[in-house]
């Protein structure tokens, strides 16, 4: 067996030699973590607020609706194309100024800037993703060879190393937005029993409360967080071009230059008709989008805002931040003394759990902070796990699987936001609830097909 595998990784290391040492690829490791980390410090920070903080006529969520709808555009068309001609750090650099604009948008959200601007960053996340799964893999593929390490252990490792940092974001970009908006607290703060039941579960966003916990801050403060927020995303964006070693497109990628863009939306379905594993992949995929978006629109708006005021989302979401990032990096390490199945039947049990227990009417204020803290810890096993999944699964075609995932996870994140301003919370909770179960259900089918063809191989 470690002779066959020596074969393989010696076809695989032909097929994509990269000429980096292992310290020039730990430092691109590092400057591509702290690149999406000062990226995504100001949008997930503005995602979790812009429920409340952009409430009227839904234009909040309906942007973020749009943002996926774009992406979803965006995977069928955009990864391989851009990724061939510019190669990964130069997309992963082109994207980021679209996250940019949409920043710039915030200063004045109406519908006729939101909109322009949640197209651009949709199109943007597509092969911003792509690059970014495309330059991990191959980096920790070679890093494998270098120290004759098990590709998809290092894989786990530096996606759990990414996702560690990553994750922070929740931290820095929820510090900075509380402390902004925390004075708001005091004012709003006046809900008696019967208007906080109308919270947590039982949130109907049809029916207008008056709940001026729910009240949107002023704009001089709104102008404060978007200021803050641009210079966060300049910052990554000069990380990315100052620090990070460039590489080009694979070989497929090369060929594919010519080719027009529904040529390669036909690869990337083509990708999925093709593989059974990509098939059984998908709900849990799908999963992974609507989850992250649930606990950035409906439990932001649902039980803390709606609760306790738009000035304590942010304090909210550390303890989430905080407990998802430890959990990235540990899970990425504890996978290779226990494997996958162990880590994602974890997170069946903690998000089942926790969605469970948020169905019950509002919660005490502290019990808030747990079920954030109990949400980030089932998003860091899903986030790295599933990113080092397909990368193992599908290192042989790395683009069309990255574009898939990133389709099927803009699927869940389009009609979580979308159905955000129609459904009441209890009842999105249980479609989380079961698309969890059977995304999980149907990973364990890959786990059983990948170790019978394993099982083959060897006899």
């Amino acid at each position: 067996m470690n002779i066959e595998m020596s074969s393989e990784e010696n076809k695989e290391k032909n097929k994509d030699d990269i000429p980096f040492t292992k310290f020039q690829i730990l430092k691109n490791l590092v400057a591509i973590s702290c690149g999406f980390l000062f990226i995504f410090i100001p949008f997930q920070s503005i995602t979790n607020l812009q429920s409340t903080l952009n409430k009227e006529d839904g234009l909040g969520t309906g942007g973020l609706a749009i943002i996926y709808g774009a992406l979803v555009i965006s995977c069928m068309f955009l990864p391989s194309f851009v990724i061939s001609h510019l190669g990964c750090k130069w997309t992963i650099a082109a994207s980021m100024v679209c996250y940019l604009l949409y920043m710039a948008a915030n200063f004045h959200a109406v519908w006729s800037l939101i909109v322009p601007a949640s197209v651009i960053i949709g199109l943007g996340s597509a092969p911003l993703w792509s690059a970014k799964c495309s330059y991990l893999t191959r980096m920790a593929i070679r890093y494998a060879h270098l120290t004759n390490s098990s590709a998809h252990h290092v894989m786990s490792r530096f996606f759990g190393f990414f996702f560690m940092v990553y994750q922070t974001c929740e931290i820095w970009g929820n510090i900075i937005s509380s402390q902004v908006l925390s004075d708001e607290v005091e004012d709003n703060f006046t809900l008696t029993t019967y208007e906080l039941r109308k919270c947590g579960a039982n949130y109907d966003p049809g029916i207008q409360m008056n709940n001026t916990n729910l009240d949107r801050p002023n704009n001089s403060k709104v102008h404060i967080l978007c200021w803050i927020y641009m210079a966060s995303v300049t910052f990554g964006f000069l990380i990315i071009v100052l620090f990070l070693q460039n590489i080009p497109g694979n070989n497929e990628d090369k060929q594919q230059e010519g080719k027009l863009l529904p040529s390669l939306m036909v690869e990337t379905f083509k990708h999925l008709w093709k593989s059974p594993y990509q098939k059984l992949l998908v709900i849990l995929t799908i999963y992974s989008g609507v989850e992250q978006a649930f606990i950035a629109g409906d439990f932001t708006k649902s039980y803390i805002s709606c609760a306790i005021g738009i000035g304590n989302v942010g304090f909210v979401m550390i303890s989430y931040g905080i407990v998802n990032a430890i959990c990235s990096l540990s899970f990425g390490k504890l996978m290779m003394y226990v494997g996958q199945i162990p880590l994602f039947a974890f997170a069946f049990v903690v998000h089942g759990g926790t969605q469970t227990a948020l169905l019950p009417q509002q919660e005490p204020v502290y019990i808030i902070y747990i079920f954030a803290g109990l949400w980030g810890i089932g998003d860091a096993v899903i986030q790295a796990q599933i990113n080092a999944l397909y990368g193992f699964l599908f290192k042989d075609n790395l683009e069309p699987a990255f574009s898939n995932y990133r389709l099927f996870e803009a699927i869940g994140f389009l009609i979580a936001f979308a159905w955000s301003n129609f459904l009441k919370t209890y009842v999105k909770l249980y479609i989380c609830l079961g698309l969890l179960t059977v995304g999980i259900g149907m990973y364990g089918i890959v786990e059983m097909l990948e170790r019978t063809n394993k099982k083959k191989g060897m006899e």
